[in-house]
């Protein structure tokens, strides 16, 4: 089995206040054209992301170019194929790590360790505060550095903005297909019904995550194959994941490590053979075991719609109260293995440092830590 080298720096740059805004480009239907005018399209098309008074306000701003010239009366009317543009002005972005540990690089892939408050990919609230956005820059560095043509590695799976640990990201086209199959072989065999109880026997990629759980499981081991699927949920444009038995199939294996019945809390290790939205999450709180580590932190990335509230430039405040999501819980990507990309009998492991609030007593006491969480 290959283990990575001892990780040799860290990669990340600080945030500038401001973000460089973005561009939402249209064209025109037939369908749209007859008589719109350019705030009623708009207002039409995108109701979740501004009121009529703010897409009217967005218009006066000069935020909105058709066919290359900025118009500035919301009564403007629409031809079919016309191209609109809609620039949304630079905001501050919510507070967000920057730092990542490089795990493991090899020329076909680098695995970091993301801090717990990362976003991976661009969405919402959070457009250039992303892991996404410090890959690049780190790239472009020492691509220009090194006069070197020109990579762009990219993450081939995701973790909620919340949950820390393991990324896995492919340098090469090469290395992001075969990843990205393997990620998918799990998730087949859970949708097939041909599971094995040991999820890492004779797959090719397995994932090991440290989760910390409300209340004492009893039961030393837990296997949970409940479905996750979206329902409709207030102030969460696409929809909230949860229990279902209408979702898509998922297969999770629970293993206790240390139980604390003083403060009521269990920390376990849990693996999963489908990679669900949420799914750890999900999974202990469908067995009355929810993760712990306080209440949400993050909002969700839609907004709420309320006609009385919108930002500077037109858009919707974030909601007052956070809504659930994956924030806010001590949940970690500790380990995974996977065969090499060029090697099939050779395996790579890649562990991430596990948080003190994570760690068993007998791992604490090895590094000299205080072990007084759990018993």
């Amino acid at each position: 089995m290959m283990s990575p080298s001892p990780p040799q720096q860290r990669i990340g740059l600080p945030w500038p206040e401001h973000n460089d805004g973005l561009e939402y480009k249209d064209v025109v239907s037939s369908s749209e054209s007859e008589l719109t005018t350019v705030s009623d399209f708009y207002f039409t098309k995108y109701k979740s992301s501004a009121p009529l008074l703010g897409w009217i306000q967005r218009i006066q701003n000069g935020q909105i170019q058709i066919d290359g010239e900025v118009v500035k009366d919301p009564k403007t009317v629409l031809r079919s194929g016309s191209k609109l543009v809609y620039h949304r002005l630079p905001w501050k972005e919510p507070d967000t790590p920057y730092s990542l540990e490089i795990l493991y690089e090899d020329d076909d892939l680098i695995a970091l360790n993301k801090p717990s408050g990362l976003q991976v990919l661009p969405g919402g609230l959070f457009q250039q505060r992303t892991l996404l956005t410090q890959l690049q820059w780190w790239f472009g560095k020492k691509d220009f550095s090194t006069g070197s043509p020109e990579s762009h590695p990219v993450p081939v799976h995701r973790l909620g903005r919340g949950t820390s640990g393991i990324l896995l990201c492919a340098k090469t086209k090469l290395a992001k297909t075969k990843l990205a199959a393997y990620f998918a072989e799990g998730t087949s065999l859970v949708g097939s019904g041909n599971l094995d109880q040991d999820c890492g026997t004779g797959r090719k990629l397995s994932k090991i995550y440290r989760a910390l759980a409300d209340g004492i499981v009893e039961e030393d081991e837990v296997v949970i194959q409940q479905p996750i699927g979206v329902v409709r949920y207030p102030g969460v444009a696409k929809g909230l994941y949860v229990a279902s038995p209408e979702g898509k199939p998922a297969f999770s294996k629970v293993v206790v490590l240390e139980r604390d019945r003083e403060k009521s809390c269990t920390l376990v290790k849990v693996e999963i053979q489908s990679g669900r939205p949420h799914q750890i999450r999900i999974h202990l709180a469908y067995i009355g075991h929810p993760l712990i580590g306080g209440q949400p932190k993050c909002f969700d990335t839609d907004l709420v719609a309320d006609d009385a509230a919108f930002a500077e430039d037109g858009g919707y405040r974030r909601p007052n109260q956070p809504v659930p999501g994956d924030c806010g819980y001590y949940l970690h990507a500790h380990q995974v293995d996977l065969l090499n990309l060029l090697n099939t009998h050779q395996v790579v492991k890649i562990v991430a440092p596990l948080p003190p609030i994570l760690q068993t007593s007998s791992e604490a006491e090895e590094k000299g830590l205080s072990s007084s969480k759990l018993s």
